[in-house]
């Protein structure tokens, strides 16, 4: 583990910006980069996904679905369920299920109201494009959060569909740090179901009646990045620290990341969090930002544009507002660390790997967008 620090972060350097409506290119440290903005007019887009046709999947924060083709946005997709839309709750992550081509499948999570306020939930619904407006059929909850509870905070929450159809979700701890210390609660944890909402056996703690089935692990603060390294099956996460102290972690089943017991950052107020910065039971991330970046999503690279990235993190970053680029060694150490696209395009929330290996950018802003980033 490294932590960040100025002397191996670089801002990445403006060559030029081109005329509205055409590509901005920068150099970065290892390749030059086109950045073009193909789709705008979303409010907090949240989530993205590329479907087999090239069209793209989006979500709204405030509660909305859309298509996007050739950069004009669909109509709102019809069928969701109701959805609690405040603060930093609404209609959060979507993915396809593997076998989306033949099924139409996706999954997406939201805050779902309920009893004693809202929590995060996880469905699965039928896409049909059938020529009139975009709707979602056979609309199927596959995991409501048993705690519902007050307040807009730490929702999580992003999805990562492994090999074998299972679903890994992030919460966070609703603004609760002793719920992610609780393996009765499914607060500030990594969690994992099947793609039927079923519990998978190897679960580590699927029989268990000391703590959720559910779970994949805990202590995790408010995780809004995870994705599978493709080459190494590994799965990682980027999880919100408070005043410093955000983190990269590989959740392995049954352990604790420790929020807010062990931190690196320290409270708003100023005040120490927990006991320090480790402590025996629990992981250390194998990054950490001091100060915070405030991550949103994450990809781990492996596309074939930018064979020089190969493996590192791309991470979005909502201060400072944008792309951090975490450079890892073919052994995959993380040896440095590069500051991309900073206070160009507006907070950047999520970022995922297109199917060309460019990659797909949004801008959490009340007119966000789709920005494309690829070679030059």
């Amino acid at each position: 583990m490294r932590k960040s620090g100025l002397a191996v972060s670089m801002i990445a350097a403006l060559i030029f910006a081109a005329p509205a409506g055409a590509a901005d290119s920068y150099a970065t440290q290892k390749v030059g980069i086109n950045v073009e903005t193909v789709a705008t007019g979303l409010e907090h887009p949240w989530g993205v996904a590329v479907l087999p046709d090239g069209a793209y999947l989006v979500t709204e924060r405030p509660g909305r679905l859309r298509l996007v083709e050739d950069g004009k946005l669909s109509a709102p997709v019809a069928g969701l369920p109701k959805i609690a839309a405040g603060g930093q709750g609404g209609l959060l992550d979507v993915a396809l299920s593997n076998d989306f081509g033949r099924s139409g499948v996706i999954y997406f999570t939201y805050s779902e109201p309920g009893r004693g306020g809202a929590g995060t939930a996880l469905t699965r619904a039928k896409l049909v494009r059938d020529g009139s407006q975009p709707r979602l059929e056979d609309v199927t909850v596959l995991f409501s959060m048993d705690r519902k509870s007050r307040g807009g905070r730490h929702f999580g929450s992003r999805i990562a569909v492994a090999d074998d159809g299972s679903l890994y979700f992030t919460i966070g701890d609703r603004g609760d740090g002793d719920r992610a210390q609780d393996p009765m609660d499914h607060a500030g944890a990594v969690l994992r179901i099947n793609p039927d909402g079923s519990i998978p056996a190897d679960n580590p703690y699927a029989g268990a009646d000391n703590a959720k089935p559910e779970l994949w692990s805990k202590g995790h603060r408010n995780a809004q990045g995870i994705d599978f390294d493709t080459a190494t099956n590994t799965l990682y996460t980027v999880e919100h620290g408070a005043r410093g102290g955000d983190e990269i972690n590989r959740p392995e089943p049954g352990l604790n990341y420790g929020w807010p017991v062990i931190s690196y950052g320290r409270h708003y107020s100023g005040g120490k969090i927990g006991i320090g910065t480790e402590a025996t039971g629990y992981q250390q991330p194998i990054h950490y930002w001091d100060p915070s970046i405030a991550p949103g999503g994450m990809v781990v690279y492996r596309g074939a544009m930018f064979p020089e990235w190969d493996g590192d993190f791309l991470v979005t970053a909502l201060k400072d507002s944008m792309l951090v680029r975490v450079d890892r060694d073919k052994a995959g150490d993380i040896v440095g660390e590069e500051n991309l696209l900073q206070d160009r395009y507006g907070r950047m929330r999520d970022v995922i790997t297109a199917p060309d290996g460019a990659l797909l950018v949004l801008t959490d802003e009340p007119d966000g967008a789709i920005l494309r980033i690829s070679r030059q």
